[in-house]
């Protein structure tokens, strides 16, 4: 399972992401992503051109629940060239704007809410997205499996892993190995955290950045070593 360390606190990318991005550099994060929101386009353009240099895989996920600005993230991303677009629910739109790119779209499944964004929706209808997000060309789903408000995180992961043979990504609101442990045997292909390292509420005994993901990574590198 892949870990994706988000540069962001709070669904807003943080205004230091680039002296983050060098303290975290020797942990061997592959995966890394960020939203639109927080800094300003010449601060995203550096950092993507600083994560290239690393050869990290570049997420950018769109936070934004009106249709305008979700299609703005989209452009935005078009222009940076990252590799995987989580989030949003335009579909139709969004694929025909990644038209003849080598993004891959990951859209929601379900219904986000507000900003941080929660998820309505329960199994059923999660499971009916992700058919729809795959027969309409799309590379797998996000899913804010644990900002859900109408069931178990888990049973949003297990329906969605049983309705789509794409990626699943679950992202936000992970605070702790016992959940990505969960997660991989609910059959997510991967998951994000951010706020929960910038915050400490993955080790509040540690103080440093890197004492907060270690545990993270050493979960994942276990699971790895388990298949």
């Amino acid at each position: 399972m892949d870990f994706i360390f988000m540069l962001t606190r709070d669904d807003r990318t943080v205004t230091d992401c680039l002296e983050v991005l060098d303290t975290v550099e020797d942990l061997g994060i592959t995966h890394i992503g960020f939203k639109d929101i927080g800094v300003d386009r010449d601060t995203l353009v550096r950092l993507h051109d600083a994560l290239r240099s690393r050869g990290a895989t570049t997420c950018l996920e769109v936070v934004s629940t009106g249709r305008e600005q979700a299609l703005a993230s989209v452009r935005t991303a078009v222009e940076l060239g990252v590799d995987w677009l989580m989030g949003g629910t335009w579909t139709e739109e969004t694929l025909g704007l990644l038209h003849g790119t080598s993004i891959g779209y990951l859209p929601f499944a379900g219904r986000p809410l507000g900003h941080p964004t929660r998820l309505a929706g329960g199994p059923g209808r999660i499971a009916d997205d992700c058919r729809r997000a795959e027969a309409a060309g799309c590379a797998g789903v996000d899913l804010l499996a644990y900002r859900a408000i109408d069931a178990d995180p888990l049973d949003l992961v297990r329906a969605a892993r049983a309705a789509t043979s794409g990626r699943l990504v679950v992202a936000g609101s992970i605070i702790g190995t016992d959940q990505v442990r969960d997660l991989a045997s609910a059959g997510a292909d991967a998951f994000t955290i951010g706020s929960a390292a910038f915050d400490g509420s993955l080790r509040p005994d540690a103080g440093t950045l890197a004492s907060q993901l270690a545990p993270v990574l050493d979960a994942v590198g276990a699971l790895s070593t388990c298949r």
